[in-house]
């Protein structure tokens, strides 16, 4: 009988329907899996479910019988496929769940900051509003999104996603070029002037060795409009620290931030020192989790799972 084992059920939100796959099997539930505790809970299993908990070579080698790993998220840093294709280990993710979730979530941070929001409800707490010798109080820029220029860096779908809510709200869009890449054609701009006029800026990029820390210090100096920064992709693309000192030095105008470099974050997170600053606005990586994308999630994954057992792998990433 093939024995499926999912390491990390708790990255899946308890509103999702866990149907399972529809060839006989035994399925094991872990609500969360230590690195060190991979190997042992994986011995005699035939797939793998697993979203974050890290599969590395030196862990593959030890799994003899593992012939599947399904990813129920698009991101695969976690996993070494070079290592899964020499051993001939299908490795399968899922593409396109996020469409509506991710680009919503971007403009739900983009909202919030371009208008005040954060600031204005905590000056409502505060009484400051009670407090007011007028119907109104202007302790907050409010900006207009018409208008406005929104560059995007990642043109695949969920960039692409939040192109279209922008451009249905009046706003010019640019998808920036790659970094250091020239000849793209003309439906990119070149990365260095996406940074100079953009009002806001949208990441929609994987985590590779050429997009870590794609923003620091000599992106932000070139950010001359002094734009929001919104983050809903990967922790990673942006130096924390960094950005920590442009915010301070007046570089940018603010941050929606969905994802961090280490999650979740250590106590000494150069963000979580300034998470009551009316401009700065970060979640719990949370941008991809509507009940519906993660419903759309789990069926994909689950056949995969099916496909795989029929002979015909879908969605493998080698």
């Amino acid at each position: 009988m093939t024995r499926i084992v999912f390491l990390d059920r708790g990255t899946i939100g308890p509103t999702v329907n866990l149907r399972k796959p529809n060839f006989e099997h035994e399925w094991v539930d872990h609500d969360r899996s230590r690195p060190e505790e991979v190997v042992e809970r994986l011995k005699g299993a035939d797939i793998a479910v697993c979203n974050k908990v890290p599969i590395r070579r030196a862990q593959i080698e030890q799994l003899d019988k593992l012939k599947m790993i399904a990813i129920p998220a698009t991101g695969f840093d976690a996993f070494d496929v070079d290592a899964c294709k020499e051993r001939n280990i299908v490795v399968s993710n899922v593409r396109g769940y996020a469409v509506n979730t991710v680009p919503e979530h971007t403009f739900a941070l983009i909202f919030a900051l371009r208008r005040g929001i954060v600031g204005y409800r905590q000056d409502v707490i505060d009484g400051k509003w009670q407090e007011a010798d007028q119907f109104c109080i202007f302790t907050h820029p409010i900006n207009d999104l018409a208008g406005s220029t929104l560059g995007i860096i990642g043109e695949g779908a969920l960039g692409q996603g939040t192109a279209a809510i922008a451009r249905a709200l009046g706003m010019r869009v640019l998808f920036a070029a790659h970094k250091g890449v020239t000849g793209l054609g003309p439906l990119y701009t070149p990365f260095d002037e996406v940074l100079e006029t953009s009002d806001i800026i949208a990441l929609h990029a994987p985590l590779m060795p050429a997009t870590r820390n794609v923003i620091a210090m000599p992106e932000f100096k070139k950010m001359k409009r002094k734009p929001l920064l919104v983050n809903t992709s990967r922790g990673g693309l942006v130096h924390e620290e960094d950005m920590v000192a442009a915010l301070d030095q007046g570089l940018i105008g603010g941050i929606g931030f969905d994802v961090l470099t280490s999650e979740p974050p250590a106590p000494d997170n150069p963000l979580l020192k300034i998470l009551e600053r009316p401009n700065v606005i970060v979640t719990p990586h949370v941008a991809w989790a509507s009940t519906e994308a993660m419903q759309t999630l789990w069926d994909q994954t689950v056949d995969h799972i099916n496909n795989f057992k029929a002979g015909t792998p879908s969605n493998t990433l080698w």
